[in-house]
């Protein structure tokens, strides 16, 4: 799975995007063609520059002053009129339709009646839709993002002196993980935000991802404390079904019954848990004794612990976090001469390891044909290699 992952460490604006997209390997003319398509006398070049010592791709926008504002249907009309292609021009739409809801809500008015300012300007369409062709000539399957900082302090824009995040910019990034730098400048623009959000499905610091290419996108401003540019990682997704953390709850028991144990184990699985087994263990003064561990993800601890304290009478319980690597798994049904049996397929990296067969359904089939289990289970595994 092809991933794009959005490293926004001084914000994020549309030029941003765009300059990204090219150093990551867009070819500019893809990008000037889909602008030109649009009629709406915008000019796109690109420059490598560098920033604070970095190197960076800046695209320059070179569009028309204007000073009409665009409604969302003059927008939709000038992107359906264009010559891009069907997934471009849904995705250009989508990325205008979530700018339009986010500007209703901050100024409380129906989307239909919105009329767009700086994001409505011949340049802003052109860096939303080329963020839109960007994304398509990649192929892109998922998009992630880090935490997004917007800086501090206030803007001039059409509605006068306005603090940062504006409304409109707010109201886009509802949802998503804000990071603190303490910079007075507006490094999240409405463009920018508008870009991100409508794509980025997992909001994640670090991505779970094979990095094949960075792409570093400049941005006007220069700032003292760091780059001033987006950096995009472009790879394949690591499956994080194979590699995942798990919490192991843990006691020592010497004073409870058997069946108390088993009726414990019982309840912890029924509530939530991964795994729950008991081992035998020599407790001080030579008394037998278990240790009942319990395998859990993060938001189970608290549900389970108070089972084992409860149904247990344990005065303590410990825990640990744990790493795992775990197969892909598939629940399949296995056609048999006995009939279809239940079963599991296991595998990695696309070679299939295993196959287990589910024991309650092999037992059924033993039963109603007269048959020893280990017969059905052969069965089974012989049909699924099939």
């Amino acid at each position: 799975m092809q991933v794009l992952h959005f490293d926004c460490f001084s914000g994020i604006s549309g030029d941003m995007v765009l300059g990204a997209l090219v150093d990551l390997g867009v070819p500019e003319e893809v990008i000037c063609l889909a602008i030109d398509s649009l009629n709406i006398n915008v000019k796109v070049s690109f420059e490598k520059i560098r920033k604070n010592g970095f190197a960076a791709t800046y695209a320059m926008v070179d569009a028309p002053t204007e000073n009409k504002h665009r409604y969302l249907h003059q927008i939709e009309k000038i992107i359906s009129d264009s010559g891009l292609t069907h997934d471009q021009k849904n995705l250009s739409l989508k990325i205008f339709h979530r700018l339009a809801k986010a500007e209703a809500h901050a100024h409380g008015i129906p989307i239909d009646k919105v009329h767009f300012h700086e994001v409505g300007a011949a340049d802003s369409i052109a860096d939303i839709v080329a963020a839109a062709v960007g994304f398509c000539w990649l192929k892109i399957d998922k998009f992630t993002s880090r935490s997004v900082p917007t800086g501090h302090g206030t803007v001039k824009c059409e509605h006068g002196v306005m603090p940062i995040p504006t409304p409109g910019t707010t109201a886009l990034l509802e949802g998503a993980p804000i990071a603190n730098v303490n910079i007075g400048k507006e490094l999240t623009t409405p463009t920018g935000a508008a870009i991100l959000t409508a794509v980025v499905t997992e909001w994640i610091e670090s991505p779970h991802m094979t990095i094949q290419k960075v792409g570093c996108g400049a941005g006007t401003m220069d700032l003292q404390t760091q780059p001033n540019m987006l950096r995009l990682f472009l790879g394949n997704v690591v499956d994080k079904n194979s590699e995942d953390t798990v919490w192991v709850l843990e006691t020592n028991l010497d004073d409870i019954s058997a069946e108390h144990v088993a009726f414990c184990t019982e309840s912890l699985m029924q509530a939530g848990a991964l795994d729950v087994y008991t081992v035998p263990i020599t407790m001080k003064k030579g008394r037998a004794g278990v240790i009942l561990s319990v395998i859990c993800i993060a938001e189970m601890i608290d549900a389970l612990q108070m089972i084992v304290f409860r149904e247990t009478a344990t005065m303590g319980i410990r825990k640990y976090q744990v790493n795992r690597t775990k197969l892909q798994r598939e629940s399949v049904v296995i056609q048999t001469k006995y009939g279809p049996v239940a079963a599991k397929k296991g595998w990695i990296e696309n070679k299939l390891n295993v196959i287990t067969p589910e024991f309650e359904d092999c037992a059924r089939v033993a039963r109603t044909h007269n048959i020893p289990l280990r017969e059905v289970y052969a069965e089974v595994i012989r049909n699924a290699s099939v």
